[in-house]
């Protein structure tokens, strides 16, 4: 794998990671949640400049089914993100609190939780239809050469362990809710343990990594329309 590919690669795996941590800003506090908010940006930044090629190529080749949902999903991202920033910046106590910009709160607010849900989301299904170059690199991490068919299927059991867990979170957080603005206030349960919060969070990005991975796996197969000759 190409330096730039892995770059990228990391830094969509160090988002991933932060984006639990941001939903648990009642257990990280407004400053830490503000600051690590704002590095998250700086990688959103950086991660697409390092694929400014892919914008620039949007509308040259064929759109097969697969780049269709990839190319939606990856401006998904990228509207959440925007949303994120914005709402973000508006409602800045720390980083941002310098540009001191009035009203706008409520709007604000809204955007924030919209953006940060479905931005979990989207995010997660674009790591799931990257999982075959993560796992490359991860056997290459840890030099695994020869494929196994018995650690194939102990994957794909603690894979499907995760998604199940991950629709029982869905369901336990609301999450169906906070995504089309049911709720307009966070919940927490402070009797649940930080560590059982954060379980709940990563097994409900594996559910959408699982179902983006093997819906990609789908699409792929799906030969493309041909053309019909010009007579």
């Amino acid at each position: 794998m190409k330096p730039k590919a892995m770059i990228k690669i990391v830094l969509d795996l160090v988002m991933s990671i932060m984006l639990p941590i941001l939903m648990a800003f009642i257990l990280t506090g407004q400053k830490a949640h503000e600051w690590i908010g704002a590095a998250m940006f700086v990688m959103f930044i950086t991660h697409n400049l390092l694929n400014f090629r892919w914008y620039k190529n949007l509308r040259k080749g064929k759109y097969t089914v697969f780049r269709i949902f990839q190319t939606v999903v990856n401006l998904s991202v990228f509207i959440c993100m925007i949303g994120l920033m914005v709402s973000g910046i508006m409602m800045s106590r720390y980083p941002f609190a310098f540009l001191s910009i009035p009203g706008g709160m409520s709007f604000a607010r809204e955007l924030h939780m919209l953006a940060s849900y479905w931005g979990f989301i989207f995010m997660s299904v674009h790591v799931g239809l990257h999982w075959n170059m993560i796992m490359m690199m991860m056997r290459k991490a840890v030099r695994i050469a020869r494929p196994s068919g018995a650690r194939k299927v102990i994957l794909r059991v603690i894979a499907a362990g995760i998604a199940a867990y991950g629709v029982y979170a869905f369901i336990l957080h609301d999450i169906a809710l906070y995504l089309f603005l049911k709720i307009m206030f966070i919940s927490f349960e402070f009797e649940q343990y930080p560590v059982l919060f954060f379980a709940d969070h990563l097994a409900m990005m594996g559910l959408c990594i699982c179902v983006a991975y093997y819906a990609a796996k789908g699409m792929q197969r799906i030969p493309s329309p041909k053309r019909g000759k010009l007579k």
